[in-house]
């Protein structure tokens, strides 16, 4: 099955640009184009993509307020922030309404595709300057604890955090993939978070993890 891409951004030229390279990889498939942050959140519930490309600025509804609202509907949907701007404020908004990373516009495309089956299989890469930035910003809410956790969360925590997709934690841990899921929603509830990417840097944060420790 390819992984179905919603592309979000009010430039039809980037539109098609995105469509026409990501579409020669027979993995992916782009299911439909939103041009603003409110078009996107209609379109993802009618389509119920695997992964949204992301702007940031864009009029009507900006990037940061359409990913939060995602992925509080949709929360198997993971959001890739696709912006032109490394500025701290949409950096750090993303991340903290959900975006599983983020990327520029400058990104070379077999980066891109990368990065989208790298996201589809819910796996956390953050680049180390991102991280440093994002673990000096992004906080998880006063009330997380890890104590809350369960020893199995934990241990599905540790392996978020050093990059692993589902499919290899589910290995790790010989337990299915379906559970994995069901463990990484348990964690994002209990911490207080919006997404895996939050998940990790409050592990690395509370020295249960090193990030992206990814063999």
């Amino acid at each position: 099955m390819p992984i179905r891409i919603l592309i979000v951004d009010d430039h039809s030229v980037v539109r098609q640009g995105l469509r026409m390279f990501l579409g020669l990889d027979p993995e992916l498939e782009i299911v439909g184009e939103a041009e603003n942050g409110a078009e996107a959140i209609r379109l993802a519930a009618e389509l119920r993509p695997d992964v949204v490309l992301m702007d940031m600025l864009m009029p009507v509804m900006d990037g940061i307020t359409a990913t939060g609202e995602i992925r509080r509907e949709l929360p198997d949907t993971e959001v890739i922030a696709l912006t032109s701007v490394l500025e701290d404020g949409a950096v750090i908004g993303a991340i903290k309404a959900g975006a599983i990373g983020y990327l520029l516009k400058d990104t070379q495309s077999d980066e891109l595709r990368r990065a989208i089956k790298a996201a589809a299989a819910g796996q956390v890469q953050l680049s180390p300057a991102a991280a440093a930035r994002l673990m000096r910003e992004v906080r998880a809410p006063e009330s997380a604890s890890p104590d809350a956790l369960t020893e199995r969360e934990n241990d599905v925590l540790k392996l978020i955090a050093q990059g692993k997709a589902n499919k290899e934690i589910a290995r790790e841990l010989v337990i299915g993939e379906k559970t994995v899921k069901t463990h990484v929603s348990n964690i994002l509830q209990k911490l207080g978070v919006q997404s895996r990417t939050q998940a990790a840097l409050y592990a690395a944060q509370n020295g249960l993890a090193e990030l992206g420790a990814h063999s």
